[in-house]
């Protein structure tokens, strides 16, 4: 462990190497200096016993092993114990949240603690990232209105949330079928359930007969340039046939979701433990925002933990309590077991932010 002293001295030279980590802008509460070590922080030395999350990645979009973290794990695992003789536990299938609260859950119960909690996935400016997941999905009818109510999520905290209304008493077929698929639909991206819904409207949906004629008889076309018929008749059979639903999706803080994500690095983490966020950008600043709303950054930019945060970790640390590390722009597996090696062999670094939680 190390003295009083050492943890103060960082603290004391912060307003001096300000500069050094973010400029002048963000000098409120910046990472620590560059030149902080592993000895210059109040956290357990050696390290005893280390989590590593591997967050594994189900997007088929992109082209690349879905079990990539799995290796770098690997890596630190060897590392921790060649060099430190310690115990090390790793998550298995963590492919999304659900099986990380089950697994950390498992691990509480058992009594379970950790010096270092290390996390290895794809991420972003609001933290690591899996694919988004279902963690609510709800079919209730009140009156002669039906709901479907699905909540996802692919980061903790930022809230993915999917209505579909319908009246129930206007077709009764779609009635049936939404009774009868409603769960087949969760399982849906949002795009092909619009497509499902509005093929099926169409083909149990009559149209409105005056209203196509008017809009969209044959001597109305014969006035259109010949390119531009077909998206008319589109648009004349979407304007005369009366919809059968309303659908309606949207992404915000959800400080329920987020909190017990840091109760779960809580649960598991000693006191002076440290939260390492293997990932892009869980250190960085983010970009100044546009004048439209954007769907990132929402929750470093929102006032979870006395908010706005200048990044992820800034606002982790403040959330738990903790000492939180993570590095500053891209960094690939290889480049998140070097920097781990490197700060646990009491070597300084760039593009590793580090932060200390406000005291308050």
């Amino acid at each position: 462990m190390t003295t009083l002293n050492q943890f103060l001295v960082p603290l004391l030279l912060l307003g001096m190497y300000a500069a050094n980590a973010y400029g002048d802008e963000h000098s409120t509460k910046p990472c620590l200096p560059y030149s902080t070590k592993l000895s210059d922080l109040k956290l357990q030395q050696p390290p005893r016993h280390v989590l590593l999350v591997p967050l594994l990645s189900g997007d088929q979009d992109i082209d690349e092993n879905p079990r990539w973290p799995e290796q770098p794990a690997r890596a630190l695992g060897a590392f921790y114990r060649n060099r430190f003789g310690m115990h090390v536990k790793q998550l298995r299938d963590v492919w999304s949240w659900s099986d990380y609260f089950q697994q950390v859950e498992q691990l509480v119960q058992q009594g379970a603690s950790f010096d270092r909690i290390v996390f290895i996935s794809h991420g972003g400016y609001d933290g690591p990232i899996l694919k988004n997941a279902m963690y609510v999905q709800e079919h209730k009818i009140t009156g002669s209105t039906g709901e479907l109510l699905f909540l996802s999520e692919a980061q903790p905290g930022l809230k993915n949330e999917l209505t579909i209304t319908y009246d129930t008493e206007k077709n009764r077929l779609f009635n049936d079928y939404m009774a009868a698929h409603w769960k087949d639909l969760a399982s849906m991206e949002f795009d092909a359930i619009w497509q499902q819904l509005t093929g099926l409207e169409k083909q149990i949906q009559p149209l409105d007969n005056l209203c196509y004629q008017r809009n969209c008889s044959a001597e109305r076309l014969a006035l259109r340039p010949t390119e531009q018929r077909d998206y008319q008749r589109h648009l004349c059979e979407l304007i005369c046939r009366k919809s059968l639903f309303k659908i309606k999706k949207s992404v915000e803080v959800s400080t329920e979701r987020f909190f017990h994500f840091i109760t779960s690095l809580n649960s598991l983490l000693i006191a002076d433990g440290l939260i390492f966020f293997g990932a892009c950008n869980p250190g960085s600043v983010a970009p100044v925002k546009g004048v439209q709303k954007d769907e990132t950054e929402l929750l470093i930019n929102s006032t979870l933990a006395g908010g706005p945060h200048m990044s992820y970790v800034h606002l982790v640390s403040d959330a738990s309590g903790h000492i939180v590390s993570g590095p500053v722009g891209e960094s690939s597996g290889e480049d998140v077991v070097k920097r781990i090696i490197q700060f646990e062999s009491n070597r300084p670094q760039h593009h590793l932010c580090i932060v200390l939680p406000t005291i308050k």
